[in-house]
Order: C-alpha cells, then sequence, then structure tokens
C-alpha cells in the first residue's frame, strides 16, 4: 500500500505571494486547520516544499 500524507493548514496566507494562496488551494486546503489526507507522490512533495512554512505534514500508513 502506497505511502499516505496528512496535511493541515496551520499558517494564514495573508501577505504571501498569490502562487502560494494557489498552491494551497490546489492541495485541497479550504480553511486555516483543515485537514487533508493524500497519496505521496513526487509532485504532492513538491507543492509542499512550495508551502512548507504555512503547513504541517505527518505520513501516515
Amino acid at each position: 500500500m502506497a505511502k499516505q500524507l496528512k496535511i493541515t493548514w496551520t499558517k494564514s496566507t495573508i501577505g504571501q505571494p498569490e502562487t502560494q494562496r494557489r498552491t494551497i488551494r490546489s492541495l485541497g486546503l479550504r480553511k486555516l486547520h483543515h485537514t487533508v489526507i493524500k497519496e505521496d507522490t513526487p509532485q504532492l512533495r513538491g507543492q509542499i516544499n512550495k508551502v512548507k512554512h504555512l503547513v504541517t505534514v505527518e505520513e501516515i500508513d
């Protein structure tokens, strides 16, 4: 079974560039402290790396 990542939006995007706001939306996060579970892929890791200062990530099995 593939690894999954639990992504939680923890910090506001106020004052952040528009590209980071769009990345948060593309991850499926809608509100602050919202959590989503996604399959671990290289593309997802790249998106998380772009907004790593705004989210927390946990690996789950």
